[in-house]
């Protein structure tokens, strides 16, 4: 049996490929509790990078959509429109699979896909790994709902607020980054950290769904139902996974709440607006 530190020192990175621990995962009666809290922990390393990449991707993406959503000229906020429509009204597991069936299929029937920064063929097969192609899924998920988002924020920017950027004499992307940016960060932040949370929670599904792990190498999620099946007891491996979630949420709440602090930092505490946890059924 193996000791802590050795599982430690096999197990913690192994979630990066058989070069970073062992070559083979534990199985059957060699299954150790700390087998299985530093490898599912190691894990939440693609966890961390699906959930932290599609945030910083998706933000700068949701914002130009919220705004060509929100403009008057139908030419560009019908098309953005649609884009919120067509990935919040379908489940995230089958855009998963959809994406994946795209990039594997596609190229070998002789269809090229552009992508804008590379087009698919069949010498882009880093597509169809998880670490990119499910990034870029969710990517297009979150920016959908949080463009929905800053576009609801956009429409209750107060009427004053605009009138006193005219006053000032703000016009173009100076009214926007001084007074409507500020504003509509204000108001969806609250809402946005939401997103933030279901976002990181979505992330279990990257290869549970269509992607296939390569060299046994998952998110947390994954190890949990490799021991499940090796061990035949899901009252370990899974609640140590929620455990491992509720630690991550926890901490996306903290380092929001600093944000939101800074954005209301300027209002009376009684009208700053407070982070509620509100649950989507519907993903």
């Amino acid at each position: 049996m193996r000791t802590c530190v050795e599982s430690f020192e096999a197990y913690i990175l192994r979630a990066l490929g058989r070069d970073y621990g062992a070559n083979l995962l534990p199985r059957g009666l060699d299954i150790t509790l700390c087998d299985q809290i530093f490898l599912i922990a190691s894990g939440l390393i693609w966890n961390v990078y699906f959930a932290g990449l599609a945030m910083l991707i998706g933000f700068g993406l949701a914002v130009a959509i919220a705004v060509a959503r929100f403009s008057e000229n139908r030419l560009i906020n019908r098309p953005a429109a649609a884009f919120i429509f067509v990935f919040r009204g379908s489940p995230l597991f089958i855009q998963f699979f959809f994406f994946y069936s795209a990039f594997v299929l596609l190229p070998r029937v002789g269809v090229e896909i552009p992508l804008g920064f590379v087009t698919l063929t069949l010498h882009t097969s880093a597509l169809t790994t998880a670490q990119v192609g499910g990034l870029i899924v969710l990517v297009l998920n979150t920016t959908a709902y949080s463009a929905e988002l800053f576009y609801g924020a956009l429409r209750s920017i107060p009427k004053g607020d605009l009138e006193a950027a005219d006053a000032y004499g703000f016009t173009g992307i100076t009214r926007f980054r001084r007074i409507i940016f500020p504003s509509m960060l204000r108001l969806a932040w609250p809402s946005y950290t939401n997103e933030a949370i279901f976002l990181t929670h979505s992330t279990t599904l990257v290869f549970l769904s269509a992607f296939p792990a390569r060299q046994q190498s998952g998110e947390a999620f994954y190890y949990a139902r490799y021991f499940v099946d090796q061990t035949f007891n899901p009252f370990v491996a899974y609640p140590m996974v929620a455990a491992y979630f509720v630690v991550l949420t926890l901490i996306i709440i903290a380092l929001f709440g600093i944000v939101n602090r800074h954005l209301n930092r300027h209002l009376p505490k009684a009208r700053r607006a407070r982070f509620r946890f509100g649950p989507q059924y519907l993903r």
